[in-house]
């Protein structure tokens, strides 16, 4: 990855070593920053690129991406690393680079743009405008060389000048007309009924078990992504609706998941993607919010059927986390890349020589039937003119091991750590996003309370403590959306308040600490006043007054990380049980109600808001601690209350803003209870943890 030099602006020179350097060298994104030595001219996402696009008169290049984006390298390599185009497009274009983990916002808009357009979508994402930012044509990759029926990106910049040149009436009124359908696209119906609950419910339920791939788990075929919220949502609808099928469709799943080479082997974490329908091949980048969500589906599955795998799974993927992807003060990096040395996979692939080589003759033959290794291999990187042969992703094709073999492997596994420690790692994104945060700050503080390690706890508040030092302005009461190096990105997304809202009130009921309540509730606050529409319901996307945004989103769509209102939804009905804010139940309920249609029809598209909607249709069982917070029998009764699977339900104290009944509960100076309550009845306080579990586990 290329590093920020001391050139900005437009006076902006090659430094040492580079034949080019461009004004991204002075930005903060490791996205941007892989850009900042092309001979392309780009400009960041700001009035500098479109105040010189309107003086001249020229097509606007939106190049949107990530820095762990496969087919981003590959594209740079291709085109933009390449001399012609980077001279035809600083002559005919000006050129702009937007990070979409920075910019999800301006990413949303014209990703849409591209989806009604193309019928397809995906990253990189390119896309040409107006000097008034309104698109006109737009795709994804496009090759160097005309193939496959995809024209070359050099032949589409010309083709895009010449129409620019000789039919410019007619791309400005379809711009127009395009830009007149986002805005079309952006509104939704808010006289909706509020979803009547156990239809949409049902139906959501039946249409995702039609999905389910009954032989290797997941949903759909190839590629097949792991979509937590989906698999999260079944194991609330087989128990609403008693349905074993759903309850062994999900375990199914997180079976396949974790036995495949999607998940790491060898070192913990989740990839992105499995290219085949078998788990097999990952798509090889690390996303923090694809582990943090997986995390939690996993904790729920252990919580369901108290598998020891499903906690082997969690405690996998929080140490790759802890080890690989956590700031020296606690924040949570953003992903790691596919590629390694330019070839993707490299750093996690084996060849059967390579293991001959390094192990014992017992070693290997345990090593090579476990882990399916093959003479020549399973994976080939199809995207490189030079792919290596005979590489293997590691999967689980072995039953359980005997003590001796299981020993054997333990040695193996060892020594192939040790070795691949020393293999050139991936780029890691180093930069810290507010959201993605909020969601790992949950799911280690529900890992800390569910499987009773203290290191997790230690994780979360470490973490939380680093965000409101470095993403969180007390003052102007301000979470930026993202941090790098001492730099705060100051655009305001509602992802940013959503999640960490979420997080910050998992943490709450597995410490029942009151400062973290306090600052659930100023996060709740604020997000209503700066995103929440009154009017119509749900949220919207940006901060009010957010500049050059052609659309502003009120986001409705749970895709490989949910919406800001589907979390937002589904905080604030918890914050609101704990706290009986009225308010912040009907600002969730509204929402759900301006989606009401996106719920009945297409439930595939809205997982996560289905969490929600489930949530709001059931009034929660509250568990409440009231005592002295520093005895030992705290952290008993806090853990029994996490014991079972119980979506519908609260765990808090009775300090800090906690509804006054709660406040009002007699308390025993000399150590901690628990009130078992529902509504205003509670059970006798009790200290007995059997008790906890059972009131919670029945079903009314």
């Amino acid at each position: 990855m290329s590093t920020a030099s001391s050139h900005s602006g437009t006076n902006a020179t090659p430094a040492a070593g580079h034949k080019h350097t461009n004004r991204l060298a002075s930005e903060h994104s490791p996205y941007l920053l892989q850009h900042a030595h092309n001979p392309v001219d780009w400009y960041p996402w700001g009035e500098e690129a479109f105040a010189k696009a309107r003086k001249e008169d020229k097509p606007i290049l939106l190049s949107i991406g990530y820095s762990t984006c496969h087919w981003c390298h590959v594209m740079e390599r291709e085109s933009f690393e390449d001399e012609k185009v980077g001279a035809y497009l600083k002559e005919q274009f000006i050129s702009i680079k937007v990070d979409r983990e920075e910019r999800p916002d301006v990413d949303k808009i014209y990703m849409n743009f591209v989806q009604i357009t193309t019928g397809g979508g995906g990253w990189p994402l390119n896309v040409f405008l107006t000097p008034d930012l309104k698109p006109f044509y737009g795709g994804t990759y496009w090759p160097p060389v005309t193939k496959h029926g995809r024209p070359s990106f050099l032949a589409v910049l010309e083709r895009v000048i010449e129409l620019w040149k000789t039919r410019r009436k007619d791309l400005d009124e379809s711009a127009n007309e395009l830009a007149a359908k986002l805005q079309s696209m952006a509104e939704h119906e808010s006289a909706n009924a509020f979803p009547a609950g156990e239809r949409e419910l049902h139906g959501a339920g039946e249409s995702f078990l039609h999905e389910f791939d009954p032989v290797h788990g997941g949903f759909g075929g190839a590629p097949k992504f792991p979509r937590p919220s989906q698999p999260l949502y079944l194991l609330r609808y087989a128990r609403r609706f008693h349905s074993e099928d759903a309850r062994k469709a999900v375990l199914k799943t997180c079976d396949g998941m974790a036995a495949g080479g999607m998940n790491d082997q060898l070192g913990g974490g989740f990839a992105r993607y499995s290219v085949d329908e078998q788990w097999l091949v990952p798509h090889f980048e690390k996303m923090l919010y694809d582990n943090a969500q997986l995390t939690q589906l996993y904790l729920e599955a252990y919580q369901v059927a108290r598998q020891p795998r499903h906690a082997a799974v969690v405690r996998a993927t929080l140490g790759y986390v802890l080890r690989d992807m956590t700031h020296p003060d606690g924040g949570f990096f953003s992903a790691e890349d596919a590629d390694s040395e330019g070839q993707e996979g490299k750093f996690y692939c084996w060849t059967r020589k390579e293991l001959s080589a390094l192990l014992t003759p017992e070693e290997f033959n345990v090593t090579v039937k476990h882990f399916g290794i093959t003479e020549h291999g399973n994976f080939v990187d199809h995207s490189h003119p030079e792919p290596l042969p005979d590489l293997n992703v590691l999967s689980l094709v072995g039953g359980p091991l005997s003590a001796h073999d299981q020993a054997l492997l333990d040695s193996a596994t060892h020594k192939m750590l040790e070795v691949r420690a020393k293999r050139v790692r991936p780029h890691r994104d180093d930069k810290i996003l507010a959201s993605w945060n909020g969601m790992m700050l949950g799911a280690f503080a529900r890992a800390y309370a569910i499987l009773e390690d203290e290191e997790f706890k230690t994780a979360a508040e470490r973490n939380l403590a680093f965000v409101k030092s470095q993403l969180w302005d007390a003052t102007t009461r301000t979470l930026s959306h993202r941090w790098r190096n001492g730099h705060r990105e100051p655009v305001q997304i509602v992802d940013s308040y959503a999640n960490l809202l979420a997080g910050v009130v998992d943490l709450y009921e597995a410490t029942v600490d009151p400062r973290h309540l306090e600052f659930a509730v100023t996060l709740a606050t604020v997000m209503i006043e700066r995103f929440y529409d009154p009017k119509d319901g749900g949220f919207w996307q940006s901060a009010p007054g957010t500049p050059h945004l052609l659309v502003r989103h009120k986001e409705d769509y749970d895709g490989a990380e949910p919406s800001g209102n589907s979390v937002a939804a589904l905080a604030l009905l918890k914050l609101g049980a704990i706290c009986d804010r009225k308010d912040w139940r009907e600002a969730a309920e509204k929402t759900i109600r301006l989606f009401a249609q996106r719920l009945h029809q297409t439930p595939q598209a809205v997982p996560h808001l289905l969490l929600a909607l489930d949530y709001a249709l059931q009034e929660p069982k509250r568990v409440v601690l009231v005592g002295d917070f520093t005895c030992g029998s705290t952290a008993s009764l806090l853990h029994a209350a996490h014991h079972g699977f119980q979506p519908h339900k609260v765990v808090m104290g009775n300090h800090g803003p906690v509804d006054a009944f709660s406040r009002g509960l007699p308390v025993n100076e000399e150590f901690t209870q628990a009130f078992c309550c529902s509504g205003t009845a509670c059970q006798p306080p009790t200290r007995d943890k059997a008790k906890i579990i059972a009131f919670l586990e029945a079903k009314h």
